[in-house]
């Protein structure tokens, strides 16, 4: 069938996108569902920092690609072997696709899957297939979603059956904002009620993870980034204070509201800087989680005595070391209930045509989560 598609042709393209285009709306051939595949008719796709770290070329991936990874949708057609979904259903996508069989999947770490990272890093579907093309061209799958599309054909382990009455733009934003933010606190940090934390970094993953520790019972949650405008939504959305990034006394602001550094200190801007900052933030015996995605050859400076004498943890969260059956099943269920209103996050919605317009605003900081609405 004939679809359209943001197609990524070129990384690394001049600001600003709505003039450069990087993202081509094309034509594109999606091929039906083969065997443990299924099709979905995409309603909903937030634009997200880890797909401009692919259009400005921090996180190469093989070109062209249809990009695009958070999303939520209707399903339209099932492959041989799927049974436990039926047209109609309402799916989340997970952009790290699951075998069920690895040993980090046996362990219980799906996050992990090693033959799903294989495929992710080649622009496949989990089978190794490619199901995009142009005429005899491939166009390579981003993360296993490809959302930025009005149809998607994705791996039936990419999809998370939810309830059919939490609106689509809304239940996107719990296939990447929302279980790497709220996970990174309930799974990577175990966060406990009366516990203390600071978060740096303020986009739409950043802000999940301030719901996530008030969801958590954490006594004190310091919100810090360089935005007014997002330092005034994490206080409207909960946080206990908020501190501005670009003070030349930041780290001595958090530790004298947190009593010498915060139990957890949670890093989301994708930058070295800030996760030294993060680390700096951390009280002695505490934990400092990163979930960011800095360019590739980014280094942090640590001192080992610190780390040592302190008994210091500095931990990586990929995804929110989320099972994703389990968890976007709960956090929606959290929402429903008013303890994580993941809508506060939406900065609006946008036509699929706007999408560069779109990831201008992501990158110059003005927006949290835009979503691309295709049933506007």
């Amino acid at each position: 069938m004939k679809i359209s598609a943001a197609v990524l042709r070129h990384m690394g393209a001049a600001h600003p996108y709505a003039d450069s285009r990087p993202l081509r709306v094309e034509q594109v051939e999606l091929d039906p569902p083969g065997r443990g595949e299924v099709l979905v008719r995409i309603a909903a796709a937030g634009l997200c920092h880890s797909d401009l770290s692919v259009i400005n070329g921090s996180r190469p991936r093989p070109l062209p690609m249809a990009i695009g990874h958070e999303a939520a949708g209707t399903v339209v057609e099932v492959g041989e072997g799927v049974d436990d979904l039926v047209p109609g259903d309402h799916v989340v996508m997970v952009f790290m696709p699951s075998c069920g069989h690895c040993q980090p999947c046996a362990q219980g770490r799906p996050a992990l899957c090693e033959p799903g990272a294989v495929a992710n890093g080649k622009g496949r579907l989990l089978s190794g297939a490619v199901r995009l093309h142009c005429a005899e061209e491939i166009v390579h799958h981003h993360l296993g979603c490809s959302a930025f599309a009005d149809h998607a054909v994705v791996s039936r382990r990419s999809l998370v059956q939810i309830d059919k009455d939490i609106p689509f733009p809304v239940a996107a934003l719990f296939g990447c904002a929302v279980l790497t933010g709220v996970g990174a606190v309930v799974n990577t940090a175990r966060v406990r009620a009366g516990e203390s934390v600071v978060v740096v970094g303020l986009g739409g993953v950043g802000l999940a993870a301030v719901l996530g520790a008030m969801a958590a019972g954490a006594s004190q949650v310091v919100a810090v980034d360089l935005s007014a405008e997002k330092l005034e939504l994490a206080s409207a959305i909960g946080a206990t204070a908020v501190v501005d990034a670009r003070a030349p006394d930041a780290v001595e602001q958090v530790r004298a509201l947190t009593g010498g550094g915060a139990d957890f200190a949670f890093e989301f801007a994708g930058s070295a800087r800030a996760l030294e900052s993060a680390y700096q933030m951390t009280k002695r015996g505490g934990t400092t989680v990163t979930a960011g995605l800095p360019p590739p050859d980014a280094t942090l400076p640590v001192n080992i005595v610190s780390l040592v004498a302190e008994e210091r943890t500095v931990k990586g969260s990929y995804i929110g070391t989320c099972v994703p059956v389990r968890d976007v099943p709960r956090y929606i269920a959290l929402h429903k209930a008013g303890r994580l209103p993941v809508d506060r996050l939406m900065s609006g919605t946008i036509p699929l045509s706007d999408i560069n317009a779109g990831f201008d605003r992501l990158h110059d900081g003005s927006v949290v989560r835009l979503v691309v609405d295709f049933d506007s």
